[in-house]
Order: C-alpha cells, then structure tokens, then sequence
C-alpha cells in the first residue's frame, strides 16, 4: 500500500466531528495511507511515496448514492424522460415495468455504463437495486466501486389488463426462492476479498411483497446487521392499493409491523399522509419516520418529471428523518440529483432558505453513511476509507471560486470532477474511468435498447409499440429528406 500526499490544497472539505458537520480548511493537507485518510490539517512532513500540489484544487468526500438501479434505467434514455400516464396519478412506473422487457444479458452493459457515469459525478458507494441477472457480480468487482448489493425479490409482480387499474400476480413460492437467492449473494459480498463489497436486503417494493415477506427479510437483514430497503409511499397508486388492503398508509403499516428505524431506509417516501396528493385524514406519518430514525431516500429526478415533489425537505429534516439522497434513474449524475434537490426543496416549501446546499451535500454524504450504518464513508476525516474526489476549481464552470461546493452543485457537476479515490484505489484519472470501458459499453446501448423495444407489442396489454407509448419529442419527417 503507497501513501499518497496532497500538499498545500486551496480547498478541503473535512469534517469536523464537534460541529458534526463539513467544514473547509484552506492551504492544508491530506495524506491517505492506503484504504485510510492518516492526516488533514497542517502542513503534513512525514513519508509519502507520492507527493501532489493541491493548487487549484478542492478535496471532497466520495458520494454516496443509497437508491439506484443502474443496470437498467439507462436502457430507458429516451424513453422515460416525458413518459407518464394520466391514469396512474402522472408516473409511467408502473407502465413501463409491464410494457417494456428488458434482455438480463443487457444489464450487465447497462451497469458498466451507469457504474462509470456515476464515478464521474462523484460517487464512491453505491446502493445497486436490481433483480439479480447473468455477469452483475463481475461488473461489481471490476468497477471499483464501493458497492452495497440490494437483490431484489417479491412475492407478487405488478400486472395490467387496462388503462387505469394496477393488478397483481402473486407467487409467493417464487419469491421465496428469490429471496434466498439474494441472501446467498449478500453473504457472498460481506465475504468479498475486496472489503469494498456489501449487500442491503431489498424487498423490492412494499405493496408487492405479503407481511410474512416484509417480517422476514427484516428479520434477515437484523441477523446480518445490514440495512434492509423497500419502495414505500412512493406513489398515489400504492397508497390507494396498501389503504385497500390495510386501512392504513404504507409508512403507518411498516410501523405497525416494526419495519421502521435505524438501519431501513425507504425508497422515495414522498406520498405521506401529508402531502398535497394524498388528501389523507391523519398527519402521523413524517413524525413515524423522524421519531425512529429511519431513513429516506430522497431522488428528486424521475419525481419532478412526473410533476411532483418531496413535501418539503426541509420539514423532513427538521422531523428527525435521516435524509439521503439517490439518482434513481438516468442521467445516474449524482451532483445533479443535489442540486434539485436544494431547488425543488425550496419551490416546495416557497422559502428560499429550505434545502441549502450544505444540507443537500450533507444528505449527499454523512446522511447517505448513516443510512448505511457506516460512520467511515461519506467524510474526509482521519480514520476514515480513502474515498475520495479532487475536484479541479480551475475549471472555466468553477470561476470564480468563492464557494467550491456551491459552484460544483450548481454550476459545474461532472465537469469539474477530475480524479476519483475509492479504497485508497484511483478509478477516475483526468475525467477518465480507469476501471471500466465505457465507451465500449455506451456503443451496444441502442442493440440492447432496440431489443427492448421489439418486445413490447408482445408484452403490452394493448400490443401497442414503444412509440405508441413514448413518442419521440418531434415529429419524423422523411428519413431522405433533404434539408
């Protein structure tokens, strides 16, 4: 293991365990001494076997991303950015999980592009949910990442026969096999070489999964001391459906089950008895996720392009709920994800001093840590994993440099993110990913898109095309046009 020097950096951001919060040392230095942050601060004069000017640049904590589903959301580029319906309260979720089938052969491409894009914003750790298929855990290793596998598993899979009803097809005897499978690969991470492998038992979303389900694989995930998640209020429809069924809002069912607390994070929890499209007669359920600690994943993206918000962040936050944030769906930016969610944050609650970016990038990091239950990842501090990203404050988009992290949220993203440490390990040099070839990835993304797309008059329950449901922005005109 080499330790690595960066002296005399413009920008820090260390944490700073007596404020509990982020906080900036200028012209000091950090030093990492293979998976492990050994000195911030003062001018450092022990060993290094490499020595680095920090002049213009800015020293941040990796990212870390508690809600994706990498592998295959980016097959919807295209598709799923205007894609909503009328019927369903705005989302095309639930459209698209039973219209548009997607090849498990493909996933493992669209993983090592998503995997890749999310390096280059910044992301250190990832939460990877998705149903498990052919090549996942070799794209895992190979990314570098730090990579906590959620396997998803359900006793029940959404089904529609019309416009505006969502049904369920249940088999429990198969999501029972799924979910054993998912413990054997949880167990297979934690035993990993790496020590950068982890797993999450994912119940892949609350209305389809029985009681017995949700109770074990909680259970499961006690046993492992693991973080346990599931889809929860994440739409009116689901609502609608747990309320048939239970009498009660999905946050209240999970905490009548004791589902709730320190360790679950849940996947969205925007449609509370609260919120403005919901219209339910109690306010209990922000106080159920603040007064037991249980964590949000908050991913502002494929919300606001079906035309709703999280109500509010800032009163969640001030509720106690542990605030994370996840990028959920394409375009995987995480820096993107924190900027909408300070914006979003502050149209929802009409105050502009809602949501402020240190919140978000808070949220972003040690929110994201504590979600996990890790206390090592998501801050620059001695003791803690070398999961680092140098920002380049030289860039054009930066300037000028009166509040780097301010400038990289709103301003410059992905651009100005120059190298990337996870573990000690360097995956992105000089805005290039070291570890995974994306571009050769990124080429086979329309054959694997196009297969998608032939099997949807197969699989739609009106055998209409993938342009039937999702339209190209404009019109086509003749292909040998002249123009």
């Amino acid at each position: 293991m080499s330790i690595v020097h960066y002296s005399n950096v413009d920008w820090i951001v260390a944490w700073d365990e007596n404020l509990k919060s982020h906080t900036y040392i200028k012209g000091g230095d950090l030093v990492f001494d293979g998976n492990r942050i050994s000195h911030i601060g003062r001018a450092h004069e022990g060993p290094a076997d490499r020595v680095i000017d920090g002049a213009g640049l800015c020293l941040m904590p990796g990212l870390v991303d508690v809600h994706s589903h990498p592998a295959s959301e980016v097959m919807y580029r295209g598709i799923r950015e205007d894609h909503s319906v009328r019927e369903h309260y705005m989302t095309g979720l639930y459209e698209r999980s039973c219209s548009f089938p997607i090849d498990p052969e493909d996933m493992k491409i669209g993983a090592e592009v998503a995997y890749a894009d999310l390096m280059l914003s910044g992301v250190t750790t990832l939460v990877d949910i998705t149903f498990p298929y052919p090549g996942w855990a070799d794209v895992m290793e190979r990314s570098g990442l730090r990579l906590f596998a959620a396997p998803g598993f359900n006793t029940a899979r959404w089904h529609r026969d019309n416009a505006h009803e969502l049904k369920y097809v249940e088999d429990i005897a198969l999501g029972r096999r799924n979910f054993d499978a998912a413990l054997k690969i949880v167990d297979q991470m934690a035993a990993h070489s790496s020590g950068r492998l982890s797993g999450v038992i994912s119940p892949f979303q609350i209305d389809n999964n029985n009681t017995e389900m949700l109770v074990d694989s909680h259970a499961a995930a006690r046993e492992r001391n693991l973080p346990w998640t599931t889809h929860a209020a994440q739409a009116v429809v689901e609502h609608q459906v747990m309320v048939q069924r239970h009498g009660i809002t999905p946050i209240q069912y999970l905490d009548k089950l004791g589902l709730l607390g320190r360790g679950t994070i849940l996947g969205h929890a925007i449609t509370i008895d609260q919120h403005s499209w919901i219209g339910w007669h109690t306010d209990r359920d922000l106080g159920l996720l603040g007064d037991s600690e249980t964590a949000v994943a908050h991913c502002p993206t494929p919300f606001m392009r079906y035309g709703t918000i999280l109500e509010h962040f800032g009163k969640y936050k001030d509720a106690g709920v542990v605030l994370a944030i996840g990028t959920d769906t394409i375009p995987h930016n995480m820096l993107e994800d924190l900027r909408y969610a300070a914006i979003l944050g502050r149209v929802a609650s009409h105050d502009g001093q809602v949501a402020s970016t240190s919140d978000v990038f808070h949220a972003g990091t040690v929110g994201g840590a504590r979600a996990l239950m890790r206390d090592d990842i998501g801050k620059l501090a001695v003791g803690a994993k070398a999961d680092i990203v140098v920002v380049d404050t030289t860039h054009p988009v930066m300037a000028p440099v009166r509040d780097p992290i301010v400038s990289l949220v709103h301003s410059a993203a992905e651009r100005a993110v120059r190298d990337v440490y996870i573990d000690g390990n360097l995956v992105v040099e000089n805005h290039r990913v070291l570890t995974l070839d994306r571009n050769e990835a990124a080429g086979q993304l329309a054959e694997c898109q196009a297969r998608m797309e032939a099997g949807v008059p197969d699989k739609d329950y009106l055998g209409r095309s993938s342009r039937d449901i999702a339209p190209l922005s404009l019109p086509e005109a003749f292909s040998n046009a002249v123009v």
